[in-house]
């Protein structure tokens, strides 16, 4: 008896040439070369998206601070005003047992997001990926279209 795989005929068996794998190759290497560069500036827009969401979840726990409180935290007290209760004055009165945020979010460049308090208007903000001495500041006045200078 023969073993099956020895009544093969190699002669009918298809498959692709060597010519034909090339040529596949060759047309996913130009797809690529098209494609790719319009992919790769994606992942610098979601970190601006997801700083945008950050900014807009922290002013909402701003405003909620305030509604329960009456004013906003002082920029002493910071973005932990709405982890942990301040101890600095002017202490909250009605301030959230749980508090307004699990914890701080980081920007996508791994800082801490900045709060300054000008007269009551607060500024939530991250640097960017240019960083700290860079000009490229992403913020809740920006977030809106509307500019707080």
């Amino acid at each position: 008896m023969k073993n099956r795989f020895q009544s093969i005929n190699y002669r009918n068996a298809s498959g692709f040439t060597l010519i034909e794998v090339m040529v596949v190759v060759v047309i996913l290497g130009i797809l690529a070369a098209i494609i790719v560069p319009k992919i790769m500036s994606r992942p610098e827009q979601a970190r601006v998206v997801k700083v945008k969401q950050d900014i807009a979840a922290i002013q909402s726990a701003l405003d909620l601070y305030k509604l329960d409180n009456g004013i906003y935290p002082t920029t002493d007290q910071g973005l932990q005003a709405l982890v942990s209760k301040p101890s600095t004055p002017p202490v909250p009165r009605d301030w959230k047992s749980d508090g307004y945020l699990q914890e701080l979010p980081v920007d996508p460049w791994g800082q801490a997001y900045q709060y300054l308090n000008e007269n009551e208007r607060p500024k939530i903000f991250s640097y960017g990926p240019k960083g700290k001495d860079g000009n490229s500041e992403i913020g809740n006045w920006n977030n809106n279209g509307e500019s707080q200078a």
